[in-house]
Parts: C-alpha cells; sequence; structure tokens
C-alpha cells in the first residue's frame, strides 16, 4: 500500500512539474491569435466561471425594475455606447475590434443572452470575465446602468420598444 500512495504522489508531483515547465517555458499559447484552447483549459474556464456565477448572481426579484420602455431605451443607448463595439448591433456588422478578440466576443444579433437569467447577465457586466476581453464595468457605470443593460439583454430584439429598437439598430463606431 506504502508503494501505490507514493506512485500516486509521484505521478502528481510529475504532471504539476511539467504543467510548471509548460508555463515556465512559454509552451502554453498565450497570444490572441493562437489556436483553439486545450480541453483542459476550456473546461476549467467554463466550470470556474459557471460555478462562481451560480454562487455570486443577483436572485430575484431584480432592482430597477420591471423593464419598462424607457429602462429599455437607456440600456439599449448604454449598450451602444459601451457593449456594441465587441458585441455587436443590428445596425453594424462584426467589429474589427470584436475579431480580434480572443476568447471571441458572443455576437448578440446571432447569439443573444435572452435566455440566460437577468441576474447572470447583471454579473458578467459587472464583474467582466477574466482571461478574456470582457470588462468589469463596476467602476464605469452605476448599478442602475448595469441592470438597464441587462434589462435590454433580456428582450429578444422582435420584443423591443419603437425607440429601443432604433438604437439597436443604429451602427456602432469601430
Amino acid at each position: 500500500m506504502r508503494n501505490f500512495v507514493a506512485g500516486v504522489v509521484a505521478a502528481i508531483v510529475c504532471a504539476a512539474l511539467a504543467g510548471l515547465a509548460g508555463v515556465w517555458f512559454g509552451l502554453i499559447p498565450a497570444a490572441a491569435d493562437a489556436p483553439r484552447p486545450s480541453r483542459f483549459e476550456s473546461w476549467a474556464a467554463h466550470h470556474a466561471l459557471a460555478a462562481t456565477i451560480d454562487r455570486e448572481q443577483p436572485a430575484p426579484p431584480y432592482p430597477y425594475g420591471p423593464a419598462t420602455d424607457a429602462v429599455l431605451l437607456a440600456g439599449a443607448k448604454l449598450y451602444q455606447s459601451n457593449c456594441a463595439v465587441c458585441h455587436g448591433s443590428a445596425g453594424s456588422p462584426q467589429s474589427n475590434i470584436a475579431k480580434g478578440l480572443y476568447v471571441h466576443a458572443p455576437q448578440f444579433t446571432k447569439h443573444g443572452v435572452d435566455d440566460d437569467p437577468t441576474g447572470e447577465t447583471y454579473w458578467k457586466i459587472e464583474h467582466g470575465i477574466r482571461f478574456t476581453g470582457m470588462p468589469s464595468f463596476k467602476g464605469a457605470l452605476g448599478e442602475e446602468q448595469i441592470w438597464q443593460i441587462a434589462y435590454f439583454l433580456k428582450r429578444r430584439a422582435a420584443e423591443l420598444p419603437p425607440a429601443a429598437a432604433a438604437v439597436w439598430k443604429q451602427p456602432h463606431g469601430d
């Protein structure tokens, strides 16, 4: 039994040293134009993000609601000025910035977040996502503004009031 435990410990130490050597000697890709991350890297990042969001996202009832036309219009304007350059809008093709991001930012004209809980979307905007291009807006926008964007993103484009839909269709700057 002692030999078995020693073998397991030795295997763990060797794996840790191999991982450390990969980091130390730059064998793990770090460039934004690198090919896909390893399965382990993807699994670890997705699992850590999902577990953190599950633990920390706000639960209903959400503040600053309900999502009135005025709230959705404010959210649309904030989205256009803070988010559209990376996540797109109905009025513009994917920007050069978005094309160069790694991990690629979801393009909300194609892959919306309207099926995500509003609290999850709020958490992502407030805290950002480490090792991606998604910044934390906690210091740049107020809590109510972040909720306005989250409420805006929760709506499908076809369900937006006319004023918010018009902002969504405006081109964004690159």
